[in-house]
């Protein structure tokens, strides 16, 4: 393979020919081989967004030349229109702040700008990565602004998503509004609700959290772009970080804001563990409305068998014709993976010392990872298994009749202590506790129904 030999402050570095990265980035590839994968495809949007931002308002203020900083532009554009991304190749967990991630960005920005120089690779004195892609900013203000934006961009689908499934909730709310059945607390019979009630419950559960997570993606909208090394804008020239957040705000179509305290902006990271935390709620509630389907769905026979399932695959490789909740069942493990993820992003969170917080990578990939999962597999979820749930009216109505814990039902007209006999002689006898009522002339016919239906 053909190389090229490239040169920074700790020496030379070999780099393959065509890569339009550079030395930082080529010793970065040989320390950090860790998950395997790529930095997300939003954060790469969202850095290329501030490099271009940060140019603009460098040439505002009258600190980068306009040939160069036209030149950052230009390359940053060709970038965002999709070209080079293979370029970005730092893994998603890489060195403390994100340092090899911004520098990759810078180093290809800088030589994709050198070739429309009509240089070469490497010929830094023309356009520098540091000196002129990096001018005004620092790893420790740029990485967690990209870091907020491409959780915005990537919520903005998430939340997308999770409107689908409230609406496929809903849908059978109204669908099951007549389907009377047995309730159940501690897994034990109760009283009687409607399955549609219970479907609309789920929908106010999930409503609230994708609610929750709407508010607490707002936090996000503060950014720490112009804080540069440790909040206190160092080396960022008058009116750069106005400018630059506002020209960022503009390409990203985000309503960002610069953040008023910018120490705090780089020490806490209290935003994206809300957001975390929100995910982590939001996965909570989608987790018990899956548990409560795979056991609704348990059967055919020796199970519940409230609810049936719309076959996606056969069950079984070794039992024909058996049928698993297996959206479900998905769905459960990946509510586990978010909550695995929210517990990095606090032990993450804590692990900030004094003025600088650098556990940002993995911060940024557990969030990142929670809300592709969700994007990605919720409309599935909803379409192919939400939306295909049938019930058994029958059935349903025949298990209330069947349990004596309806007896409940007629406490207040014959007393707690006859309801108990009975409960307990319905269960031994077999008997429902309509036909225990009607021979013992407890009630009349015309009464038990007003109070059973």
């Amino acid at each position: 393979m053909k190389s090229r030999i490239d040169v920074d402050s700790l020496g030379k570095v070999r780099i393959p020919a065509d890569a339009y990265y550079g030395p930082f980035t080529g010793r970065a590839l040989e320390q950090y081989h860790v998950t395997g994968h790529k930095s997300h495809t939003d954060l790469i949007r969202a850095f290329v967004m501030i490099k271009r931002s940060a140019a603009m308002a460098n040439m505002k203020v009258n600190v980068l030349d306009k040939k160069r900083g036209m030149v950052i532009i230009q390359s940053c554009d060709k970038i965002l229109a999709g070209n080079f991304q293979d370029q970005f190749v730092i893994d998603s967990i890489n060195s403390g702040a994100g340092t090899a991630f911004n520098m990759n960005i810078n180093e290809v920005i800088a030589n994709v700008g050198l070739r429309i120089l009509g240089k070469k690779k490497g010929q830094y004195q023309f356009l520098h990565p540091n000196d002129h892609v990096n001018m005004s900013q620092s790893s420790n203000d740029t990485f967690p602004t990209a870091m907020h934006v491409s959780i915005l961009f990537n919520l903005k689908k998430t939340i997308s998503a999770i409107d689908i499934l409230i609406k496929s909730l809903n849908k059978k709310a109204k669908q099951f509004s007549t389907f009377k059945k047995i309730g159940r607390t501690h897994l034990m019979d109760a009283l009687p609700i409607t399955l549609g009630s219970q479907f609309a419950a789920y929908e106010t559960s999930v409503s609230k959290a994708n609610n929750a997570l709407k508010i607490a993606s707002k936090e996000l909208e503060y950014v720490a772009l112009g804080g540069t090394a440790v909040g206190s804008g160092a080396n960022a020239p008058k009116g750069y970080r106005k400018i630059a957040i506002s020209e960022l705000a503009m390409i990203s179509k985000l309503p960002l804001k610069p953040e008023k305290d910018m120490q705090h902006s780089l020490q806490s990271k209290f935003s994206v563990v809300n957001v975390s935390s929100a995910l982590r709620n939001l996965a909570i509630e989608i987790n018990k409305l899956s548990n409560d389907i795979r056991l609704m769905a348990s059967g055919p026979i020796a199970g519940l068998a409230e609810i049936g399932i719309p076959a996606v695959h056969a069950g079984s490789s070794i039992m024909p014709g058996k049928v698993n909740p297996s959206l479900a069942e998905c769905m459960n493990m990946i509510c586990f993976n978010i909550f695995g993820n929210d517990s990095t992003v606090s032990h993450a969170a804590q692990a900030g010392q004094f003025e600088l917080n650098v556990m940002l990578p993995v911060m940024l990939k557990c969030v990142l990872e929670s809300t592709d999962m969700l994007s990605n597999f919720v409309p599935i979820f909803s379409k192919n298994l939400i939306d295909g749930l049938s019930a058994d009216k029958k059935k349903l109505q025949e298990n209330i009749e069947n349990s004596p814990v309806i007896v409940t039902l007629l406490a207040p007209k014959i007393g707690y202590q006859k309801s108990a006999e009975l409960f307990k002689e319905s269960l031994k006898s077999g008997k429902t506790i309509r036909e225990l009522v009607l021979s013992k002339k407890l009630l009349t016919s015309k009464q038990i129904k007003s109070l059973l239906g």
